[in-house]
Protein backbone atom coordinates (compact mmCIF):
# COMPACT_ATOMS: atom_id res chain seq x y z
CA UNK A 1 0.00 0.00 0.00
CA UNK A 2 2.78 2.48 0.58
CA UNK A 3 4.88 1.38 -2.32
CA UNK A 4 7.62 0.14 -0.39
CA UNK A 5 9.73 -2.82 -1.52
CA UNK A 6 8.50 -5.96 -0.12
CA UNK A 7 11.81 -6.56 1.50
CA UNK A 8 12.18 -3.29 3.16
CA UNK A 9 11.82 -3.55 7.42
CA UNK A 10 8.77 -1.14 8.40
CA UNK A 11 8.48 0.41 11.81
CA UNK A 12 5.25 0.81 13.57
CA UNK A 13 4.00 3.96 15.99
CA UNK A 14 0.84 4.49 17.41
CA UNK A 15 0.48 8.51 17.60
CA UNK A 16 -1.78 8.51 21.10
CA UNK A 17 -1.90 12.86 20.59
CA UNK A 18 -0.49 15.77 19.38
CA UNK A 19 -2.09 18.34 21.93
CA UNK A 20 -0.29 19.95 24.07
CA UNK A 21 2.57 17.62 23.77
CA UNK A 22 3.48 14.67 21.39
CA UNK A 23 2.54 11.09 22.70
CA UNK A 24 3.86 8.82 20.27
CA UNK A 25 4.61 4.85 21.22
CA UNK A 26 6.51 2.27 19.35
CA UNK A 27 4.87 -0.67 18.16
CA UNK A 28 6.40 -4.17 18.57
CA UNK A 29 4.99 -5.93 15.79
CA UNK A 30 5.70 -9.43 16.97
CA UNK A 31 2.47 -8.98 19.51
CA UNK A 32 -0.97 -8.89 19.20
CA UNK A 33 -3.42 -6.05 18.60
CA UNK A 34 -4.86 -6.21 21.74
CA UNK A 35 -1.44 -6.31 23.83
CA UNK A 36 -0.28 -3.36 21.89
CA UNK A 37 -4.06 -1.79 23.42
CA UNK A 38 -5.21 -0.70 20.08
CA UNK A 39 -8.65 -0.31 18.79
CA UNK A 40 -10.87 1.15 16.49
CA UNK A 41 -9.72 4.69 15.50
CA UNK A 42 -6.63 4.90 16.74
CA UNK A 43 -3.69 6.06 14.53
CA UNK A 44 -0.62 3.92 12.83
CA UNK A 45 1.94 5.66 11.85
CA UNK A 46 4.59 3.69 9.83
CA UNK A 47 7.81 4.16 8.21
CA UNK A 48 10.95 2.62 6.29
CA UNK A 49 13.33 1.22 9.00
CA UNK A 50 16.42 3.67 9.25
CA UNK A 51 19.90 1.85 8.16
CA UNK A 52 22.51 1.61 10.98
CA UNK A 53 24.73 3.41 8.72
CA UNK A 54 22.28 6.18 7.90
CA UNK A 55 20.53 7.24 10.31
CA UNK A 56 22.75 10.17 11.70
CA UNK A 57 21.97 11.67 8.08
CA UNK A 58 18.70 12.57 9.32
CA UNK A 59 17.55 15.01 12.06
CA UNK A 60 14.44 13.25 12.70
CA UNK A 61 14.81 9.57 12.26
CA UNK A 62 11.98 8.20 13.27
CA UNK A 63 8.37 8.79 13.80
CA UNK A 64 8.56 9.96 17.10
CA UNK A 65 11.41 12.78 16.04
CA UNK A 66 9.56 13.78 13.24
CA UNK A 67 5.84 14.55 14.92
CA UNK A 68 7.80 16.73 18.08
CA UNK A 69 9.02 18.91 14.85
CA UNK A 70 5.99 19.32 13.18
CA UNK A 71 4.36 20.07 16.44
CA UNK A 72 7.05 22.91 17.37
CA UNK A 73 8.31 24.10 13.89
CA UNK A 74 8.03 27.69 13.78
CA UNK A 75 9.12 30.26 10.99
CA UNK A 76 11.05 33.24 12.38
CA UNK A 77 10.96 36.31 10.64
CA UNK A 78 14.67 37.51 11.36
CA UNK A 79 14.78 41.72 11.15
CA UNK A 80 18.33 43.94 11.81
CA UNK A 81 17.91 45.74 15.24
CA UNK A 82 19.42 48.61 12.96
CA UNK A 83 16.12 48.01 10.44
CA UNK A 84 13.44 47.16 12.69
CA UNK A 85 10.71 47.83 10.33
CA UNK A 86 12.18 45.47 7.44
CA UNK A 87 12.53 41.54 7.54
CA UNK A 88 16.11 40.13 6.59
CA UNK A 89 15.58 36.87 6.26
CA UNK A 90 13.23 33.65 7.73
CA UNK A 91 14.20 30.53 8.86
CA UNK A 92 12.30 27.45 9.62
CA UNK A 93 13.25 26.72 13.69
CA UNK A 94 11.83 24.38 16.24
CA UNK A 95 10.06 25.83 19.08
CA UNK A 96 12.27 23.37 21.67
CA UNK A 97 15.55 24.99 19.60
CA UNK A 98 18.10 25.35 22.46
CA UNK A 99 19.65 29.21 22.55
CA UNK A 100 22.89 27.86 21.59
CA UNK A 101 20.61 26.37 18.24
CA UNK A 102 18.87 29.37 17.37
CA UNK A 103 22.31 31.93 17.34
CA UNK A 104 24.16 28.85 15.59
CA UNK A 105 21.77 28.43 12.83
CA UNK A 106 21.33 32.91 13.17
CA UNK A 107 25.44 32.43 12.52
CA UNK A 108 25.39 29.96 9.42
CA UNK A 109 22.61 32.19 7.55
CA UNK A 110 24.78 35.24 8.41
CA UNK A 111 28.09 33.75 7.40
CA UNK A 112 29.69 34.44 10.90
CA UNK A 113 31.92 32.29 12.02
CA UNK A 114 31.19 32.70 16.05
CA UNK A 115 27.50 32.63 16.73
CA UNK A 116 28.71 33.48 20.18
CA UNK A 117 28.62 37.12 18.40
CA UNK A 118 24.97 36.87 17.31
CA UNK A 119 22.92 39.24 20.27
CA UNK A 120 19.06 38.61 19.35
CA UNK A 121 16.62 41.19 20.77
CA UNK A 122 12.86 39.86 21.39
CA UNK A 123 9.51 41.74 20.10
CA UNK A 124 7.18 43.66 21.89
CA UNK A 125 3.94 42.77 20.37
CA UNK A 126 1.55 45.55 21.67
CA UNK A 127 4.56 48.43 20.47
CA UNK A 128 5.50 46.51 17.69
CA UNK A 129 9.28 47.47 18.30
CA UNK A 130 11.97 45.69 19.65
CA UNK A 131 11.95 45.71 23.25
CA UNK A 132 14.50 47.89 25.09
CA UNK A 133 16.89 45.48 26.87
CA UNK A 134 18.55 42.23 24.38
CA UNK A 135 18.25 38.81 25.38
CA UNK A 136 21.51 37.82 27.31
CA UNK A 137 23.64 35.09 26.58
CA UNK A 138 21.91 31.82 27.39
CA UNK A 139 19.66 34.10 29.26
CA UNK A 140 16.41 31.99 27.84
CA UNK A 141 16.12 28.17 27.50
CA UNK A 142 14.49 28.33 24.12
CA UNK A 143 13.63 29.30 21.63
CA UNK A 144 9.59 29.59 22.63
CA UNK A 145 10.86 31.75 25.61
CA UNK A 146 12.36 34.18 23.16
CA UNK A 147 9.11 34.96 21.27
CA UNK A 148 6.62 35.06 23.89
CA UNK A 149 5.53 38.34 25.44
CA UNK A 150 2.88 38.00 27.80
CA UNK A 151 0.10 35.79 26.61
CA UNK A 152 1.19 36.71 23.06
CA UNK A 153 3.72 34.54 20.51
CA UNK A 154 5.82 36.80 18.31
CA UNK A 155 7.32 35.22 15.02
CA UNK A 156 9.45 37.91 14.52
CA UNK A 157 13.44 38.25 16.53
CA UNK A 158 16.36 41.29 15.89
CA UNK A 159 19.76 40.42 15.61
CA UNK A 160 22.84 42.12 15.44
CA UNK A 161 26.38 40.91 14.99
CA UNK A 162 28.75 42.20 17.64
CA UNK A 163 32.37 43.00 17.25
CA UNK A 164 33.28 40.60 20.55
CA UNK A 165 31.16 37.77 21.76
CA UNK A 166 28.16 38.24 23.85
CA UNK A 167 29.89 36.90 27.20
CA UNK A 168 32.51 39.58 26.87
CA UNK A 169 30.49 42.61 26.17
CA UNK A 170 28.11 41.86 29.02
CA UNK A 171 30.99 41.76 31.48
CA UNK A 172 31.34 45.30 30.05
CA UNK A 173 29.09 48.10 30.82
CA UNK A 174 28.04 50.08 27.48
CA UNK A 175 27.37 53.57 27.16
CA UNK A 176 26.13 55.86 24.58
CA UNK A 177 27.22 59.48 25.35
CA UNK A 178 26.34 62.49 23.22
CA UNK A 179 29.97 65.17 23.57
CA UNK A 180 29.05 68.70 22.92
CA UNK A 181 32.05 70.61 21.67
CA UNK A 182 33.13 73.86 23.45
CA UNK A 183 33.99 75.82 20.47
CA UNK A 184 32.40 74.30 17.64
CA UNK A 185 28.89 73.66 16.77
CA UNK A 186 29.14 69.80 16.99
CA UNK A 187 27.75 66.72 18.36
CA UNK A 188 29.44 63.44 18.72
CA UNK A 189 28.33 60.10 19.78
CA UNK A 190 30.10 57.68 21.30
CA UNK A 191 29.94 54.10 22.86
CA UNK A 192 31.68 53.64 25.49
CA UNK A 193 32.66 49.78 26.96
CA UNK A 194 34.34 49.80 30.49
CA UNK A 195 33.97 47.47 33.22
CA UNK A 196 30.98 47.53 35.38
CA UNK A 197 33.31 48.79 37.97
CA UNK A 198 34.33 51.66 36.63
CA UNK A 199 32.99 55.44 37.10
CA UNK A 200 32.16 58.21 35.76
CA UNK A 201 35.74 59.36 36.06
CA UNK A 202 36.45 56.58 33.64
CA UNK A 203 34.27 57.39 31.11
CA UNK A 204 35.17 60.63 30.94
CA UNK A 205 38.90 59.79 30.55
CA UNK A 206 37.86 57.37 27.79
CA UNK A 207 36.39 60.27 25.99
CA UNK A 208 38.81 62.84 26.62
CA UNK A 209 40.94 60.27 24.29
CA UNK A 210 38.16 59.96 21.35
CA UNK A 211 37.43 63.85 21.00
CA UNK A 212 38.79 67.25 20.63
CA UNK A 213 39.37 69.57 23.42
CA UNK A 214 39.28 72.84 23.19
CA UNK A 215 42.71 72.79 25.43
CA UNK A 216 44.90 69.97 26.66
CA UNK A 217 43.73 70.25 30.39
CA UNK A 218 40.10 71.05 29.80
CA UNK A 219 37.62 69.16 32.14
CA UNK A 220 35.33 67.45 31.73
CA UNK A 221 31.39 66.25 32.97
CA UNK A 222 28.63 64.44 32.40
CA UNK A 223 25.23 65.33 32.68
CA UNK A 224 21.93 63.13 32.61
CA UNK A 225 19.46 64.98 30.24
CA UNK A 226 16.04 64.10 29.98
CA UNK A 227 12.68 65.82 27.95
CA UNK A 228 15.27 68.88 27.24
CA UNK A 229 16.20 69.59 31.27
CA UNK A 230 19.03 68.53 32.66
CA UNK A 231 18.47 67.11 35.82
CA UNK A 232 21.93 65.89 37.26
CA UNK A 233 25.78 66.32 37.36
CA UNK A 234 27.27 63.01 37.85
CA UNK A 235 30.22 62.83 40.63
CA UNK A 236 33.28 61.55 38.86
CA UNK A 237 33.45 58.97 41.78
CA UNK A 238 30.05 57.33 40.98
CA UNK A 239 30.25 53.68 39.64
CA UNK A 240 28.78 53.37 36.28
CA UNK A 241 26.89 50.22 36.48
CA UNK A 242 23.56 51.65 37.95
CA UNK A 243 23.87 54.35 34.93
CA UNK A 244 20.65 54.00 32.29
CA UNK A 245 21.11 55.49 29.08
CA UNK A 246 17.85 53.88 27.65
CA UNK A 247 15.59 56.59 28.61
CA UNK A 248 18.01 59.52 29.75
CA UNK A 249 20.49 61.19 27.14
CA UNK A 250 24.63 61.12 28.72
CA UNK A 251 25.94 64.42 27.93
CA UNK A 252 29.54 65.18 28.43
CA UNK A 253 30.81 68.63 28.08
CA UNK A 254 33.61 70.74 29.26
CA UNK A 255 33.03 72.34 32.12
CA UNK A 256 33.22 76.18 31.25
CA UNK A 257 36.45 78.39 33.06
CA UNK A 258 33.66 80.66 34.42
CA UNK A 259 31.94 77.74 36.59
CA UNK A 260 35.31 77.13 38.08
CA UNK A 261 35.88 80.61 39.52
CA UNK A 262 32.59 81.49 40.87
CA UNK A 263 32.04 84.41 43.25
CA UNK A 264 30.77 84.29 46.60
CA UNK A 265 27.42 86.14 45.28
CA UNK A 266 27.42 84.31 42.15
CA UNK A 267 24.55 82.43 40.40
CA UNK A 268 24.73 78.67 38.59
CA UNK A 269 21.29 78.60 37.06
CA UNK A 270 19.51 76.35 34.47
CA UNK A 271 18.57 77.57 31.10
CA UNK A 272 15.65 76.07 29.08
CA UNK A 273 14.37 77.06 25.83
CA UNK A 274 10.53 76.77 25.61
CA UNK A 275 7.31 77.47 23.97
CA UNK A 276 4.04 77.91 24.65
CA UNK A 277 1.32 75.06 23.99
CA UNK A 278 -1.05 75.75 21.31
CA UNK A 279 -3.94 74.24 22.66
CA UNK A 280 -2.79 75.60 26.31
CA UNK A 281 -1.08 78.74 26.73
CA UNK A 282 -0.80 78.29 30.39
CA UNK A 283 1.76 75.11 29.72
CA UNK A 284 5.19 75.52 28.65
CA UNK A 285 6.79 73.03 26.28
CA UNK A 286 10.46 72.71 26.81
CA UNK A 287 12.57 71.97 23.56
CA UNK A 288 16.58 72.21 22.54
CA UNK A 289 19.51 71.45 24.18
CA UNK A 290 19.46 73.17 28.27
CA UNK A 291 22.18 74.42 29.39
CA UNK A 292 23.93 76.13 33.08
CA UNK A 293 24.98 80.19 33.03
CA UNK A 294 26.59 81.93 35.78
CA UNK A 295 24.89 85.13 36.16
CA UNK A 296 26.31 87.68 39.05
CA UNK A 297 24.47 89.45 41.61
CA UNK A 298 23.85 92.64 40.22
CA UNK A 299 23.40 91.85 36.78
CA UNK A 300 20.42 92.74 35.03
CA UNK A 301 18.40 91.27 32.28
CA UNK A 302 19.41 93.36 29.55
CA UNK A 303 23.66 91.84 30.06
CA UNK A 304 22.88 88.53 30.48
CA UNK A 305 20.56 88.75 27.14
CA UNK A 306 23.96 90.29 25.87
CA UNK A 307 25.93 87.10 26.54
CA UNK A 308 22.98 84.71 25.42
CA UNK A 309 22.81 86.12 22.03
CA UNK A 310 26.48 85.78 21.74
CA UNK A 311 26.76 82.31 23.15
CA UNK A 312 23.57 80.91 21.03
CA UNK A 313 24.87 82.90 18.18
CA UNK A 314 21.57 83.97 16.84
CA UNK A 315 20.86 87.25 14.95
CA UNK A 316 19.59 90.37 16.04
CA UNK A 317 16.20 89.44 13.86
CA UNK A 318 15.99 86.73 15.62
CA UNK A 319 16.75 87.72 19.11
CA UNK A 320 14.83 90.78 19.10
CA UNK A 321 11.87 88.38 19.38
CA UNK A 322 12.82 86.04 22.27
CA UNK A 323 11.25 86.89 25.43
CA UNK A 324 12.89 85.80 28.72
CA UNK A 325 11.03 84.42 31.88
CA UNK A 326 11.79 83.28 35.27
CA UNK A 327 9.85 79.62 35.08
CA UNK A 328 9.20 77.81 38.71
CA UNK A 329 7.12 74.34 38.21
CA UNK A 330 5.86 75.27 34.36
CA UNK A 331 4.59 78.67 35.10
CA UNK A 332 6.51 81.34 33.53
CA UNK A 333 7.85 85.09 34.83
CA UNK A 334 8.36 87.28 32.34
CA UNK A 335 11.61 89.75 32.85
CA UNK A 336 11.62 93.03 32.41
CA UNK A 337 15.34 94.41 30.26
CA UNK A 338 16.12 96.00 33.74
CA UNK A 339 15.42 93.48 36.21
CA UNK A 340 18.23 92.37 37.99
CA UNK A 341 17.82 88.20 37.37
CA UNK A 342 19.87 86.80 40.12
CA UNK A 343 16.89 87.99 42.97
CA UNK A 344 14.75 84.70 41.54
CA UNK A 345 17.58 82.42 42.10
CA UNK A 346 18.77 80.17 44.82
CA UNK A 347 22.39 80.14 45.72
CA UNK A 348 23.08 76.96 44.36
CA UNK A 349 20.56 75.93 41.86
CA UNK A 350 22.26 73.19 39.58
CA UNK A 351 19.77 70.69 41.15
CA UNK A 352 16.30 72.57 40.60
CA UNK A 353 15.77 71.46 37.42
CA UNK A 354 12.21 73.20 37.83
CA UNK A 355 13.27 76.33 38.54
CA UNK A 356 15.26 77.60 35.20
CA UNK A 357 16.07 81.01 32.83
CA UNK A 358 13.28 80.34 30.06
CA UNK A 359 14.27 81.38 26.88
CA UNK A 360 10.71 81.66 24.86
CA UNK A 361 11.18 81.59 20.84
CA UNK A 362 9.72 79.44 17.82
CA UNK A 363 11.22 75.68 17.77
CA UNK A 364 12.85 76.10 13.93
CA UNK A 365 14.56 73.14 14.30
CA UNK A 366 13.84 70.44 11.92
CA UNK A 367 11.27 67.55 12.55
CA UNK A 368 12.38 64.78 13.22
CA UNK A 369 11.58 61.43 14.28
CA UNK A 370 13.26 60.51 17.27
CA UNK A 371 13.24 57.48 20.24
CA UNK A 372 12.24 58.14 23.68
CA UNK A 373 16.06 58.90 24.81
CA UNK A 374 17.08 61.31 22.22
CA UNK A 375 16.70 64.95 22.29
CA UNK A 376 16.19 67.53 19.29
CA UNK A 377 18.72 70.19 19.39
CA UNK A 378 17.79 74.19 19.33
CA UNK A 379 19.65 75.16 16.15
CA UNK A 380 20.29 71.76 14.50
CA UNK A 381 24.75 70.87 15.11
CA UNK A 382 26.33 68.30 12.94
CA UNK A 383 26.01 64.53 14.62
CA UNK A 384 28.87 62.34 14.49
CA UNK A 385 28.39 58.97 15.51
CA UNK A 386 30.93 56.54 16.57
CA UNK A 387 31.11 53.04 17.32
Amino acid sequence: MAGFLQDDDVELYEEIKFEPNVMCEYIDNRIIFRSCQLEDGDIVCFQKSPKPDTADQFRYPDVPSFLVYIRNRQVVHFRSLEKPKEDDFCLEMSKIFTYDEVVEKVAQQLGVDDPSKIRLTSHNCYSQQPKPQPIKYRGVERLLDMLIHYNQTSDILYYEVLDIPLPELQALKTLKVTYHHATKDEVSVHSIRLPKNSTVGDVLSDIKSKVDLSHPDAELRLLEVFYHKIYKIFAPSEKIENINDQYWTLRAEEVPEEEKNLGPFDRLIHVYHFTKDTQNQTQVQNFGEPFFMVIREDETLSSIKERLQKKLKVSDEDFSKWKFAYISLGRPDYFEDSDTVATRFQRNMYGAWEQYLGLEHPDTAPRKAHSANQNRHSFERPVKIYN
